[in-house]
């Protein structure tokens, strides 16, 4: 790395904790990358960061808690129904048939999944559990069409969700390819901390495994535990009872790798 971790410590960016940045690009490296490809994580509609359904239209619709760990729906599973977060995160997991597994997606809050659905998907292609205690809003296939059909409102916000989302997983699938693994796990922390949304930050986010982080990001556990332990030494994160605290000075490994001379061997 051109540029140490310990001169980025006596050079951290100071940015207040709802400074309103956009992460940057996941990388750019000895390519012609389209920045709105792989770049900056989509900022989400306001609306969608508030409450995406209004409360009339969550009237009546199955809601569930479910914790850490559980199955919301399986890989092969009919799909029937639409899924929405109203609190908690969610991840989206596909499994091979020689039993490997990918992250494909993390979802936070105000966060629709398994709107296959609606695209005549008969049965899930991925796996959906929760990363936390999460209350899931089950909303059926007859019943998220006519929502769409009666609000167009609500209709126009659903597409733009479900687009953002579309390029954000572009992103997150080229940033292994582009990017290297302490900028992508930097990357990843800001994004469950809410850093670079419309929404205010939650710099505390829950218990998670080292080992789902290195799913989330491509590499090993002992890499996110080589990664994590730096950052701490740096001040970037801290440990409580509850998770990890996620300073916004992180930031700063993150846009580093848009410094042209900071380019380092991209390897996990």
């Amino acid at each position: 790395m051109a540029t140490s971790l310990a001169t980025m410590k006596s050079a951290a960016l100071s940015i207040p904790a709802d400074f309103p940045f956009s992460l940057p690009p996941a990388g750019r490296r000895r390519m012609m990358v389209v920045p709105k490809v792989t770049g900056a994580m989509p900022r989400q509609d306001a609306a969608l960061e508030a409450q995406i359904l209004p409360d009339k239209l969550l009237a009546g619709r199955r809601r569930r808690e479910y914790q850490a760990g559980e199955s919301i729906f399986a890989q092969g599973d009919p799909a029937n129904a639409v899924f929405y977060i109203q609190s908690g995160k969610v991840k989206l997991t596909v499994s091979s048939m020689n039993g490997k597994e990918a992250v494909i997606a993390y979802l936070p809050e105000a966060s629709f999944f398994g709107e296959g659905a609606l695209a005549g998907q008969a049965i899930r292609a991925s796996s959906a559990n929760a990363l936390q205690s999460s209350i899931i809003v089950r909303i059926e296939k007859a019943g998220m069409s006519e929502l769409l059909r009666s609000e167009p409102g609500f209709a126009e916000q659903f597409l733009a969700h479900t687009l953002s989302r579309n390029i954000r997983t572009e992103a997150d699938l080229a940033a292994p390819l582009f990017t290297s693994t302490e900028k992508r796990l930097a990357r990843l922390l800001m994004l469950m901390a809410n850093f670079g949304q419309s929404s205010k930050p939650t710099p505390e986010i829950a218990k998670i495994s080292q080992e789902t982080l290195a799913e989330m990001i491509g590499t090993t556990r002992s890499r996110v535990s080589f990664f994590l332990n730096r950052f701490r030494d740096l001040g970037y994160i801290d440990y409580n009872s509850n998770g990890m605290l996620i300073k916004s000075s992180l930031a700063s490994v993150v846009l580093e790798a848009e410094r042209p001379d900071s380019c380092e061997s991209c390897t996990t």
